[in-house]
């Protein structure tokens, strides 16, 4: 028995663990493509399952297998022939059979949807109103929603004036000008406009030449401080407008820098209205950059791991039809893309290439002991596949509690979560077999698997 223990424990060092290392190592780095987000949660979201996938493989090598070590070692079980998982084997192993028969069809099927789903995906919409994400029956929520009916809305703007001096008469007609503008301009969209010109004029001051620092000081501190600064050389505008679409506030900030125009004052837009806007398309564009991002830093270090172009690009061929059949399911399901949703390709990338790596690597292993691919194939797919669905199942229990959450954002990314874990299951067990399938007539000379 204890020879047998250690036998098991030595071939497991040897052929797993280098398998999955090169697994945990090309997720890490896909999951490096979500540096490219300008935002910090993402980047932070990014670290956290970078350590995550670090922490699991370290304490699997070097305690898991120590403790699986000394419990058959000193409490060992009777072996009993597990039936269910022969069959089970069976099952797959027919099965791949048929999808090595077939894999010119189901190629075909594979890229034919993942093209279609990337082409639909482009007009995807992006959810951006921060109110969508919150619970829907929350008190604030409730409250902020009232509020905008008493008031007509709650989003603002504000316009920055910067010089040497705002108080000159020049600088205090422009104000005036650029007020006069904006309200001819945005009738519509403009509920009300404060500024330190109102101010004055709420005194009975018109005239720009007795605007100066004497008058000013007749203003009460705390509300002279919502409009100029002590040395007076900023000045604001406060804006309040209507509810916009978020592509309408883009265009309305730009259609505000050109009324404005050119001044001697330096001009900046601001307020939580700009912010939220910019967070939000910051968050929700570039996904299909970071993706790119991922596929080239997983190929380069499976590039370099292997030493061989065909086996670096092997593991990732089914992932990326992947991210084409995501955009489908959404496209289907006429679901927006989310901040956290639009990280998804990043975070497929990683946990459907491990399931292909693995498989992959035993298929290396099994080629080597039969001159029939399709007979090595069919070994790899019929041992492998019990250990990658009980990992497929486990990562999606434990992302399905994310689907009753009141937040509708974690909601949303539960189930699309959920969804991309079935598709990288699917295209692991149907599309990477028929692209193991084909022997490629120019020959290719096979690098020793690392796992063997």
């Amino acid at each position: 028995m204890n020879e047998k223990n250690k036998n098991a424990l030595l071939i497991t060092v040897k052929k797993m663990v280098p398998a999955v290392l090169i697994a945990m190592i090309a997720t890490a780095l896909g999951l490096l493509s979500l540096y490219r987000s300008k935002v910090p949660m993402i980047n932070d979201f990014g670290s956290m399952l970078t350590i995550g996938i670090v922490s699991a493989f370290v304490i699997a090598v070097l305690i898991f297998l120590p403790f699986l070590y000394i419990r058959n070692q000193h409490f060992p079980k009777e072996e009993k022939v597990k039936k269910q998982a022969v069959k089970s084997n069976k099952v797959i192993y027919k099965m791949v059979g048929f999808v090595i028969k077939m894999k010119y069809v189901i190629l075909g099927v594979a890229v034919i949807l993942a093209v279609i789903g990337i082409y639909v995906d482009q007009s995807a919409e992006a959810e951006t109103n921060l109110e969508n994400f919150m619970p829907q029956d929350s008190q604030g929520l409730a409250d902020i929603r009232e509020l905008r009916d008493i008031i007509g809305s709650t989003e603002q703007i504000a316009i920055v004036l910067s010089d040497d001096s705002i108080l000159t008469i020049d600088n205090l007609d422009a104000i005036i000008a650029i007020e006069s503008s904006l309200n001819a301009s945005f009738d519509d969209e403009i509920i009300e406009m404060t500024s330190l010109i109102k101010l004055y004029n709420q005194m009975g001051i018109t005239n720009t030449a007795l605007m100066n620092q004497t008058t000013l000081a007749n203003i009460p501190n705390d509300q002279r401080k919502l409009f100029i600064n002590d040395d007076y050389t900023k000045t604001i505008i406060n804006i309040s407008i209507n509810e916009m679409t978020d592509e309408g506030f883009s265009i309305f900030i730009d259609e505000v820098y050109d009324v404005i125009g050119i001044q001697d004052m330096d001009v900046v837009i601001t307020g939580q209205s700009v912010i939220d806007s910019e967070m939000m398309i910051a968050l929700t564009s570039g996904r299909y950059e970071i993706t790119i991002i991922g596929l080239v830093l997983i190929f380069i270090s499976l590039l370099v791991i292997y030493r061989s172009f065909y086996r670096a690009l092997l593991p990732l061929l089914p992932i990326i039809l992947i991210v084409g059949w995501s955009g489908g399911v959404m496209a289907i399901f006429n679901m927006s893309y989310t901040p956290l949703t639009a990280t998804l390709g990043a975070l497929i990338m990683g946990i459907g290439t491990e399931f292909t790596i693995l498989i992959t690597e035993r298929f290396e292993e099994e080629k080597l002991k039969t001159n029939d691919r399709s007979e090595a194939i069919k070994i790899a797919l019929s041992k492998m596949s019990n250990p990658i669905l009980v990992s497929a199942l486990t990562t999606m229990g434990g992302f399905s509690a994310l689907i009753f959450s009141d937040f509708i954002i974690l909601s949303n990314f539960g189930i699309m979560t959920l969804v991309n874990l079935s598709l990288a299951l699917l295209s692991t067990i149907f599309v990477l077999p028929a692209v193991l399938a084909i022997n490629y007539k120019k020959k290719i000379s096979d690098v020793e698997p690392l796992a063997s």
